[in-house]
């Protein structure tokens, strides 16, 4: 593999080019409009200078990987010439479908398809198409420049040559990749989803304040960031959206939404991206 598509630019798709550019791979990320590919392209501008200033890589390196990256405001454009699809864009299966129906209709019928998603079946993505054996799950995490897993999802028929690629490539990228198979949520986010629930869940009860259910969680079971602070910084309305996709998955009220995150996210309180969630920010 030499070129990538990545569809969409915003915290997940400017990440996931980045890293792509930074690993010699020529990159095209494809959006729909122009304020937002700048946005995306000052956001990897920005994070190089920091790992330069870091002296973790140097200027020429920085200047190196941004020209390997190219932008396109055309899906059909974007993928015409990739041996790789990176769709990173609202977990949200509509909008997913009708990406993946242009992407089919433009790329080579040898070019595989990774879908970004956090719980959305890859099974059901890759049937969109006509390649469900060339159609796999990558699932980076946040922030991409930094986080080393990888979770690679197998849908129901993708072929062992399409995994055995996609593990390589994301060690090529200095991740550890992990395979999964496809069940709701996964493995991370069937684990973490329903305990940021129970963390809201104990705001909604009155059982302690949200900085203390986080102290609890740091110095008690050596948690680097309390559940309601890493909510924010998903983003609540992401972390809604990934436990409707679990609920609905296994119809099990373990995975019901806490009404409190449910009112957060109708209030346009969602987090970090915001300016307010759980907590406040600047």
């Amino acid at each position: 593999m030499k070129k990538v598509s990545v569809i969409g630019g915003g915290t997940m798709g400017n990440g996931i080019a980045h890293v792509f550019a930074m690993s010699g791979f020529e990159v095209t990320l494809v959006e729909t409009k122009q304020e937002f590919l700048d946005k995306a392209l000052n956001t990897i501008e920005k994070n190089l200078s920091r790992m330069v200033n870091k002296e973790k890589i140097s200027e020429s390196d920085k200047t190196e990987t941004l020209n390997r990256i190219h932008s396109a405001l055309d899906i059909s454009e974007g993928v015409k010439d990739s041996d790789l699809v990176v769709e990173a864009i609202p977990e949200n299966f509509a909008l997913k479908k009708k990406a993946f129906e242009e992407i089919e209709s433009a790329a080579s019928s040898e070019t595989i398809f990774a879908s970004n998603t956090s719980s959305i079946s890859i099974t059901k993505l890759a049937a969109v198409t006509h390649r469900p054996e060339k159609f796999i799950g990558m699932h980076f995490f946040n922030p991409v420049p930094v986080m080393k897993l990888v979770e690679v999802i197998n849908g129901l028929e993708t072929s062992p040559e399409t995994t055995k690629a996609v593990m390589d490539l994301a060690e090529k990228l200095g991740k550890v990749p992990v395979p999964a198979n496809d069940s709701p949520g996964f493995v991370s986010n069937r684990v973490l989803m329903p305990m940021i629930n129970e963390a809201i869940f104990c705001v909604y009860e009155g059982v302690a304040k949200p900085e203390d259910v986080d102290q609890v969680m740091k110095l008690g079971m050596a948690h680097p960031m309390g559940p309601l602070r890493l909510a924010d910084f998903i983003g609540l309305d992401v972390c809604l959206d990934i436990l409707n996709v679990l609920y609905d998955g296994f119809k099990d009220p373990k995975y019901r939404p806490c009404p409190l995150l449910v009112k957060m996210v109708n209030a346009g309180k969602l987090g970090n991206k915001t300016g307010e969630g759980f907590f406040k920010y600047d």
